[in-house]
């Protein structure tokens, strides 16, 4: 059975928030014809029976200058969709906690309510959505029970499907964020909707060039200071400001 177009998002990911937000302005039809799967760096606990199965978590650490070219430019970015941000402060987050619960969210057939949910706290009002207590909140306004959406990153039973979805995104090569996947066809970033739609649909391709007639800037390719606390040996990500590695 051929398999369905896929879309890799995280809620860490401004990249995503955005990409995700105009694809639906785009082409309503997505939630119906797209398959949505969640990236997100594991847990220790995680990472380590990902790699015991065979896999790996294709993750290149950000380079502080790719970090402030991000921040600095994310805003001007939004500001020209017409989307208000505000950008959060992550604190020793621990992804497991926004990301499975919305596995369970799924499960109840409330993924994309819960989806919403998340991304307009964290990048509308720059909330920490890895509170369990914040999480628990915006799944009883999903119709959700919120304590079980709240501890949906200790469950055993969640935890083995965060594992399957981890090795999933290992097959399919995803390595960053918005990642989109037709066939064989492949597409990262945000400045690659177009082409994505290009893949669904011809004419919303098209639609979506005309309504985003702007080029998004390439990264700035700036040295990183010194004392910066980027490991020299550690490889970095240089590559484009459409999309989060």
């Amino acid at each position: 059975m051929k398999r369905p177009p896929r879309l890799y998002f995280a809620f860490r990911s401004p990249f995503s928030w955005m990409a995700l937000r105009r694809l639906e302005e785009l082409y309503p039809q997505a939630a119906d014809t797209v398959e949505f799967r969640p990236f997100w760096e594991p847990d220790e606990d995680l990472l380590a029976r990902l790699r015991a199965g065979g896999g790996e978590f294709p993750y290149t650490p950000m380079s502080k200058a790719k970090h402030l070219y991000i921040l600095y430019d994310t805003k001007r970015l939004a500001a020209s969709l017409g989307y208000t941000m505000s950008w959060p402060v992550d604190v020793d987050p621990w992804w497991e906690v926004p990301h499975l619960a919305w596995l369970y969210a799924r499960r109840q057939g409330r993924e994309r309510e819960f989806y919403r949910l998340v991304t307009e706290a964290r990048w509308e009002r720059g909330e920490n959505v890895c509170d369990p207590a914040l999480v628990r909140e915006l799944a009883a306004e999903a119709g959700l029970d919120g304590d079980a959406a709240a501890s949906a990153a200790s469950d055993p039973d969640l935890r083995e499907e965060a594992l399957a979805a981890l090795h999933d995104l290992y097959q399919d090569d995803v390595f960053g964020v918005p990642y989109f996947r037709v066939g064989r066809h492949r597409f990262w970033g945000l400045d690659r909707l177009a082409a994505f739609l290009d893949v669904l649909d011809p004419r919303e391709g098209d639609a979506a060039r005309d309504g985003d007639a702007r080029e998004l800037p390439a990264l700035a390719r700036v040295p990183v200071p010194a004392g910066a606390g980027v490991p020299d040996a550690v490889p970095l990500d240089s590559d484009s400001a459409g999309g989060c590695g």
